[in-house]
C-alpha cells in the first residue's frame, strides 16, 4: 500500500496516510477528523547500492526540477 501526503482544508494540518491500492479508503484528518482533505504532490529519492545503478533524486516538482534527467534546462 502506498503512503500519500495530505493537507486538511479545514485546519491546514499536513499528514501521511497509508491508502489501499483500490482507492476505496476514506481519508480524514487526524487532528480535526474532517474528510475535506487534498492529496499533495510529493518528491522522493532513491539510492541504489552496488553495481552500476544510478543515484536518483526527486527534483522538487516535475521535469526540469532534476528528476527526469533534463538537467534543469
Amino acid at each position: 500500500m502506498p503512503i500519500y501526503e495530505y493537507a486538511c482544508r479545514a485546519c491546514d494540518h499536513r499528514f501521511e496516510e497509508l491508502v489501499s491500492s483500490s482507492g476505496a479508503t476514506l481519508v480524514a484528518c487526524p487532528e480535526c477528523t474532517s474528510d475535506d482533505v487534498r492529496k499533495l504532490f510529493s518528491s522522493f529519492s532513491a539510492k541504489f547500492v552496488g553495481g552500476d545503478m544510478p543515484r536518483m533524486s526527486g527534483g522538487g516538482g516535475g521535469c526540469c526540477g532534476g528528476g527526469c534527467g533534463c538537467g534543469g534546462h
